[in-house]
């Protein structure tokens, strides 16, 4: 499975448990088609680990968020935003600008047009923040 396809699958999944809380192999299973024998190895490790640091990672979203509580977002948007998230803060070997492009297009993909600018707004914040902080 590309890494494209498992963010893909992995936003379905953390919607899934976000909205139904479905647990994690239910989402899984639901997420990927039938006779889907491909590895689905980097998808189960972003859901289970965005899952996993989820306070650490909400904490963290809701200092970017400018008039809007995470709550409050809409669902698919905030799982987008906890799968960067997580890639940002713990993934070290994926560069930044791979992981905002990923999530504009995954906000493009899933949701209405104004999400994906929000989307980029809310990780823009974050990562000049975090550049200004490291410098």
């Amino acid at each position: 499975m590309k890494r494209r396809t498992a963010r893909e699958k992995a936003v379905q999944c953390l919607f899934q448990i976000d909205m139904a809380d479905v647990q994690l192999d239910d989402a899984i299973a639901m997420v990927l088609e039938e006779n889907d024998e491909t590895d689905t190895e980097y998808m189960r490790y972003l859901v289970k680990n965005t899952l996993q640091h989820l306070p650490e990672i909400d904490a963290e979203i809701k200092k970017y968020l400018r008039g809007w509580q995470l709550e409050r977002i809409a669902n698919v948007d905030r799982a987008i935003l906890r799968l960067a998230f997580f890639e940002l803060m713990h993934v070290a070997e994926i560069p930044e600008k791979v992981v905002l492009n990923e999530a504009i297009e995954l906000a493009k993909l899933f949701s209405d047009e104004q999400s994906y600018r929000f989307v980029n707004g809310v990780l823009s914040s974050y990562l000049q923040n975090r550049q200004t902080t490291q410098a």
